[in-house]
């Protein structure tokens, strides 16, 4: 019967909720850094293909390159903030619905 009520409570489904809506929109934020990446390869090669630091160098980087290792470290942020959202507000409140279910 405690399960019952644990699984009817509004705690949690205010706490599903919030896990959906964290969820939802950093993988929002990953799907625009993504495929905006993906869809600047696809239409703009030019702008990829520009030298950083001159074009008389040989060896310049192109915007490409920075660019892509900045889709990689969004990737790496974007999963730091879930864990330390996950970390500090959702295990707590997990742990308080367990707590309910033991009483």
């Amino acid at each position: 019967m405690r399960t019952r009520q644990v699984l009817d409570s509004p705690e949690l489904r205010r706490l599903v909720v919030r896990r959906w809506t964290i969820s939802l929109l950093l993988t929002a934020a990953l799907f625009v850094a993504y495929y905006g990446f993906i869809l600047l390869v696809a239409l703009d090669k030019g702008l990829l293909a520009r030298r950083l630091g001159g074009a008389e160098s040989a060896g310049a980087t192109t915007l490409g390159i920075p660019i892509a290792v900045a889709v990689i470290v969004v990737a790496w942020v974007l999963t730091a903030i879930y864990v330390a959202w996950a970390n500090r507000g959702y295990d707590r409140a997990v742990d308080q619905l367990k707590k309910q279910l033991e009483d």
